[in-house]
C-alpha cells in the first residue's frame, strides 16, 4: 500500500506522551498481570444521573438534531457566565468573554494557533501538560521554559526570567491547581502575574482544569479574581474533573474578549459547535445541584489521606498535594523517573507517571492519580512496601 509523507506541522508534533504509558500498560496486562494503574489522568467516577438524565431528554429533542449555532447555544454561555459569578464572584459577558470548546484540551492547543506566529515566544510550566507544547510546535513558536520547583512551591520565579526573554513573550500558560505537581496559586501570585503580563504585554492563558478540587477545605482560586486579569489573558476551564464528564467534551475559555474572538473563529473552520443535548446537559451540570461536586471533592481528599499516610508509614518521603487529582512523589536514590516507574510496573504492577514526560524539570519525580478505589490504592502501597525500597537512608 503506498504510504503517503505526513505534514512538517505533523512532524513537529511531540510524541504523545499519554498514548505511549496507556500502550506499556496495556502490554502489561496482556501478559495476565493485574495492573493497578495509577498513571492516568481519567477520571472514575461516573457523570451524575441528574445530568444523564438531562442528556437522555434532550437527545429526543428534534431541534438538536441539526446543525448547533456555530459558537454554541446562548443558554451554555449564560450558564457558565453564571457559574463563574457565582462560584468566583466574576462577570463575564456571554456574547463576548465566552468560547464554548470541545474540552478544554482543544483549547490549549488552538490558542497557540490563534496568537502566535513562527518565531514567537511561549512562556511554558516546566514540568506541564504535554499539550501546551503541541500547540507551539504547530506554529513553528518557540518555547521558553519556566521551571517549577519544591523550593517555590511549584510556582515559576518571574525573577529568573531574563529581561530579554519577557520582552520577546507573546504567551504565557500557567495551571493551578496544577497537574502534575498538585500545587496551587496564591492570591499574591496571580497579581503578581498580572502585573508582569501587564508590563511585557503578554497574554496570559491559566489552565483551570482542576478548579474545583481543592483539599483541607480550601477552594482553588480563579485567575479571573485578580483585577486587570481579563485585560491580559483567560481561563480555560473543562467539565471532565468537576463533573466527571471527560467522555462528554465540553469546555470553555473565559476572558478577553479579543482572545475569545479569536478562539471563536479559528473554531467556526474546524467546527459546527457541541451537539446541542450535550450544551443542555452542560448547562444542568452547571446551574443544578453542586452537592455531587462536593461528594466528588471529599472522596479525592479521602483517598489523598489513604494513599500519602500509607506512603508514609512504610518510609518514603512524600508531601501531601493541595489540589488537583494527582499526587507528584519523589523517586529514591539511584533511579530516574522512567527507571523507577518500570520497576514499579514490572514488579509491583502499579503504574505511575514518570516526570520526566512532563518536562526536564519533573525528572526525580512520578505522578500518581487518585483515580483508584481506597482498596486499591491500600493494595498499590503494599505491592511498593514489599519491594523493600525505603528503609532508611535509601530514600
Amino acid at each position: 500500500m503506498k504510504k503517503f509523507e505526513q505534514s512538517d506541522a505533523l512532524k513537529r508534533l511531540p510524541t504523545q506522551f499519554f498514548a505511549k504509558l496507556a500502550g506499556r500498560v496495556a502490554a502489561a496486562k496482556a501478559e495476565g498481570h493485574d495492573i493497578i494503574n495509577l498513571g492516568q489522568g481519567n477520571p472514575d467516577q461516573p457523570t451524575p444521573e441528574h445530568i444523564v438524565k438531562t442528556m437522555q431528554k434532550a437527545v429526543e429533542n428534534p431541534k438538536y438534531h441539526k446543525y448547533s449555532p456555530f459558537q454554541g447555544y446562548d443558554f451554555l454561555k449564560e450558564a457558565i457566565a453564571e457559574y463563574y459569578k457565582r462560584e468566583y464572584d466574576v462577570e463575564l459577558d456571554p456574547k463576548t468573554e465566552v468560547a464554548v470548546l470541545f474540552g478544554g484540551k482543544v483549547g490549549l492547543v488552538e490558542i497557540s494557533q490563534c496568537l502566535l506566529n513562527e518565531g514567537d515566544v511561549a512562556l511554558v510550566p516546566d514540568p506541564g501538560y504535554p499539550d501546551y507544547l503541541s500547540g507551539t510546535a504547530m506554529v513553528q513558536a518557540r518555547m521558553e521554559m519556566m521551571p517549577l520547583e519544591s523550593e517555590n512551591d511549584f510556582l515559576p520565579d518571574y525573577t529568573a526570567i531574563p529581561d530579554k526573554v519577557l520582552k520577546e513573550a507573546k504567551l504565557m500558560f500557567l495551571n493551578y491547581p496544577n497537574n502534575p505537581t498538585a500545587g496551587v496559586a496564591t492570591k499574591s501570585f496571580f497579581e503578581e502575574t498580572v502585573k508582569l503580563a501587564e508590563e511585557n504585554d503578554i497574554c496570559v492563558i491559566h489552565d483551570f482544569a482542576y478548579g474545583a478540587i481543592g483539599f483541607d477545605g480550601k477552594k482553588p482560586i480563579s485567575y479571573l479574581q485578580t483585577p486587570g486579569a481579563k485585560e491580559n489573558g483567560i481561563e480555560i476551564y473543562t467539565m471532565s474533573k468537576t463533573y466527571n464528564m471527560a467522555g462528554w467534551r465540553v469546555g470553555f475559555a473565559l476572558g478577553n474578549p479579543s482572545v475569545i474572538e479569536s478562539i471563536n473563529l479559528i473554531q467556526d473552520h474546524f467546527y459546527v459547535s457541541l451537539f446541542g443535548a450535550i450544551q443542555e446537559a452542560a448547562a444542568e451540570a452547571l446551574l443544578g445541584p453542586q452537592d455531587c461536586v462536593d461528594e466528588l471533592v471529599k472522596t479525592y481528599e479521602s483517598r489523598r489521606n489513604v494513599l500519602i499516610n500509607g506512603l508514609k508509614e512504610i518510609g518514603w518521603n512524600v508531601q501531601a498535594p493541595k489540589g488537583s487529582f494527582f499526587s507528584w512523589l519523589p523517586v529514591p536514590e539511584g533511579y530516574t523517573s522512567e527507571s523507577f516507574a518500570d520497576l514499579l510496573l514490572e514488579k509491583a504492577h502499579v503504574a505511575v507517571a514518570p516526570g520526566i514526560g512532563f518536562g526536564e524539570t519533573g525528572e526525580g519525580y512520578v505522578r500518581v492519580g487518585l483515580l483508584s478505589n481506597e482498596e486499591r490504592l491500600k493494595e498499590a502501597v503494599e505491592r511498593i512496601k514489599k519491594l523493600d525500597l525505603f528503609k532508611k537512608g535509601l530514600n
